[in-house]
C-alpha cells in the first residue's frame, strides 16, 4: 500500500484533502523515506507541477497543466507509467494551481509508488526556482528532477538512471528555450559547459535543447540547494532554476554528462500549438515519425 503525504511550504492556504488517507506534514520537515547514500541507481523523482499553465488555457483553467491529456492519455499518467517502467519508487509533487485534481489522480493512478507532496502556496507569483527550493526538505537520496509539461517514451530513461546527468536534444524548429553547449576534446564530449538563454549563441558552438529532466546525485543537490537558498533570500523568486545551474557549470560547482534524447521522441507542452504537435507526433506510428523528419542534422551550429 503506497502512501500520500503532503509537506506545507511557506505561507498561503492549505490545499484541500478530501482522502482520509493523506496526512499533513506542516513546513516540509518530517521525513518519508531514508537517505540512500550508497544506492548506485536513482529510484526518486521530483515532479514540478504548481504552475498556472496560462499559456495552455483555456484548457488549464480547471485541470491543472500536467493532467491535459495528448492522444487521450494525461500527460502525468504517461510520466507515472514511465517512471514506475524503470523501476521508481518514490515521486514528490510540487503542488500549487488545482493541486487537489493532482492528488486525486495520483490515489488511483500511482501503483505501489510512494507519493510526497510539497504545496507551493505562491505558485501565481514564483517561478520554478521557488518550487525547486520548497522541495528541499524531502530530497535526502539522488532524485531525477523531471518539469510536469512533458511527454517522452520510456526508453529514454534508461541512461538517465544515474546520478549527475542531463537530458538534452538536437534542435527542431519547434524548439526555443535555453540550450547547452558540450567539452570539445577526448572524453568531454558528453560533457555540458555552458547554458545559453533562447537566442544566446556562441560562434561555432554546437549546441543541443535541454528538455528539462535532469538526475542529481545528493552531493550535486547540497551545493545546489546552498546556492537556491541564496537566490531566495534575496527575494529573486521570478527566476528559473537553470539560472542557477548555468551559474554553477560556468563556475565548476556543478558538472552534468548529458544523456541524448531522440528529437522525435518527445515534446514539451507550453501551447495549444504544441499540445497539438504532440498529439500528431505520439498518433503516427514510429517508421512514419522517424522517416518524415529524417535529413535533421543531429546538432546545430551557430556561425
Amino acid at each position: 500500500m503506497y502512501k500520500n503525504k503532503i509537506a506545507i511550504c511557506g505561507t498561503g492556504n492549505e490545499p484541500s484533502i478530501s482522502n482520509a488517507g493523506h496526512s499533513i506534514i506542516r513546513g516540509g520537515s518530517t521525513m518519508t523515506a531514508q537517505p540512500c547514500s550508497n544506492a548506485t541507481t536513482v529510484t526518486t523523482a521530483l515532479l514540478l507541477a504548481a504552475g498556472t499553465g496560462s499559456r495552455l488555457q483555456p484548457l488549464t483553467l480547471d485541470v491543472p497543466k500536467c493532467l491535459t491529456e495528448v492522444g487521450g492519455i494525461p500527460i502525468l499518467k504517461r510520466l507515472v507509467k514511465n517512471l514506475r517502467a524503470q523501476g521508481f519508487e518514490r515521486l514528490i509533487v510540487v503542488i500549487g494551481h488545482l493541486g487537489d485534481h493532482i492528488q486525486k489522480f495520483l490515489q488511483q493512478h500511482a501503483g505501489d509508488m510512494q507519493i510526497d507532496y510539497v504545496f507551493n502556496p505562491d505558485y501565481r507569483t514564483t517561478n520554478n526556482i521557488y518550487s525547486l527550493w520548497l522541495a528541499r526538505q524531502q530530497i535526502r537520496e539522488p532524485f531525477l528532477l523531471v518539469e510536469s509539461d512533458l511527454v517522452f517514451e520510456t526508453s529514454m530513461l534508461d541512461d538517465m538512471l544515474q546520478a549527475d546527468k542531463m537530458a538534452i536534444s538536437k534542435i527542431l524548429p519547434w524548439m526555443n528555450g535555453t540550450t547547452v553547449e558540450l567539452g570539445v576534446g577526448l572524453g568531454l564530449e558528453r560533457r555540458v559547459t555552458a547554458f545559453r538563454k533562447g537566442g544566446e549563441h556562441c560562434d561555432g558552438a554546437r549546441q543541443y535543447k535541454t528538455v528539462n529532466i535532469y538526475s542529481i546525485s545528493l552531493d550535486s543537490w547540497n551545493k545546489v540547494e546552498e546556492r537556491l537558498s541564496r537566490y531566495v533570500s534575496e527575494g529573486r523568486l521570478g527566476e528559473y532554476y537553470e539560472v542557477v545551474f548555468a551559474k554553477m557549470i560556468a563556475d565548476g560547482t556543478l558538472s552534468f554528462d548529458a544523456v541524448f534524447f531522440d528529437a522525435n521522441r518527445w515534446y514539451e507542452i507550453d501551447t495549444r500549438k504544441d499540445l497539438r504537435a504532440a498529439e500528431n507526433l505520439f498518433a503516427r506510428p514510429r517508421s512514419i515519425v522517424s522517416s518524415s523528419l529524417m535529413g535533421i542534422e543531429p546538432a546545430v551550429t551557430i556561425a
